[in-house]
């Protein structure tokens, strides 16, 4: 019973020195690592502001796109495309399409000589085009109705005109000046009762 004594000793004493080497490391691993953990997160707390700094930057940008579209230009179809009109005067009515072109003239599939043999008519069309230094920049077809020839060259000039604008809108000013935008709006006056037309009277006889 002796022996076994300290046998048991040692065996307690050997757990005990065990115990305590266990015991004695776990607190310094720990202690350890807890000031780690620590000094991340105002690492992570640091890059939060990086964050909230870019976000002023994106506001930043709106005020420049509301600027750009409140002082954007007028519409302007000058780099390409048609236009599409219609000009009115007496009774004639003339639908026209400008695209770019050459300077060729479609009126009702024909040619300008052809269609307006008066030379008068001719420059009275080509007026606008002239003026805006575009003579030969755009094929016009158009498609005329009503009226008369002196009518119908009149409608189709303030038809030629609207298109130009359509097409590049500096061109407005210029053209306003001229005359060329404004819709002549004299028709022709009724005929009144007792006389042969509007005015003209029957020949007086005395006796």
């Amino acid at each position: 019973m002796s022996s076994t004594e300290p046998e048991t000793a040692e065996v307690t004493t050997e757990a005990t020195e065990t115990g305590a080497v266990e015991t004695s490391e776990p607190p310094a691993v720990a202690a350890e690592e807890t000031p780690a953990e620590t000094t991340e997160t105002p690492a992570e707390t640091t890059e939060t502001p990086v964050a909230t700094s870019e976000t002023p930057v994106a506001t930043s940008e709106t005020p420049v796109a509301t600027s750009e579209s409140a002082t954007a230009p007028r519409p302007s179809r000058a780099a390409g495309g048609n236009a599409q009109t219609v000009g009115r005067r007496k009774e004639a009515v003339v639908r026209v399409r400008v695209v770019p072109g050459t300077g060729e003239f479609k009126l009702n599939g024909r040619t300008l000589e052809e269609y307006f043999p008066n030379k008068v008519h001719q420059q009275l069309i080509k007026d606008p085009l002239v003026l805006v230094e575009k003579p030969d920049a755009f094929d016009i077809f158009a498609n005329l109705h009503g009226g008369g020839v002196s009518g119908q060259a009149g409608a189709l000039r303030l038809a030629i005109a609207r298109a130009l604008i359509e097409v590049d809108a500096d061109d407005r000013p210029a053209l306003k000046k001229a005359g060329f935008l404004t819709r002549d709006a004299r028709a022709t006056e009724r005929k009144k009762y007792g006389l042969k037309k509007a005015r003209k009277a029957p020949q007086y006889s005395k006796r």
